[in-house]
C-alpha cells in the first residue's frame, strides 16, 4: 500500500520535472526571437522561470559572451534531480 502511494508520488514529481523542463526550453527558445511581453502566455512562461533563473544567478555567473546559461544549468540540474529520484525509486 504504502510503495504504491511512493510509487505514484514519485511519477508525479518526475511527471512535473519533465514538463518544466520542456517550459524551460520554450522560454529559452522564445527569449530569441523577442515576443510580445503583454502575451499571456509569454508572461506565464516568465513566471515560471524567472525565479529559478533569478536563484541560479545569485550563486553562479551565466553571462557567458553575451549568452545567458541559465536555462542549461537549470535543466543539468533538472536532470541530476530526475536521474537521482529514479534511482532511488527503482
Amino acid at each position: 500500500m504504502i510503495d504504491a502511494l511512493l510509487s505514484s508520488i514519485f511519477t508525479v514529481v518526475l511527471s512535473i520535472i519533465f514538463l518544466y523542463k520542456w517550459v524551460i526550453i520554450i522560454s529559452a527558445i522564445l527569449s530569441w526571437v523577442r515576443p510580445d511581453p503583454y502575451n499571456p502566455i509569454v508572461q506565464m512562461l516568465y513566471r515560471l522561470t524567472e525565479p529559478a533563473y533569478a536563484f541560479i544567478r545569485r550563486y553562479i555567473p551565466t553571462v557567458v559572451g553575451g549568452m545567458d546559461l541559465a536555462p542549461i544549468i537549470l535543466i543539468f540540474a533538472l536532470i541530476f534531480l530526475e536521474t537521482f529520484l529514479k534511482s532511488i525509486l527503482f
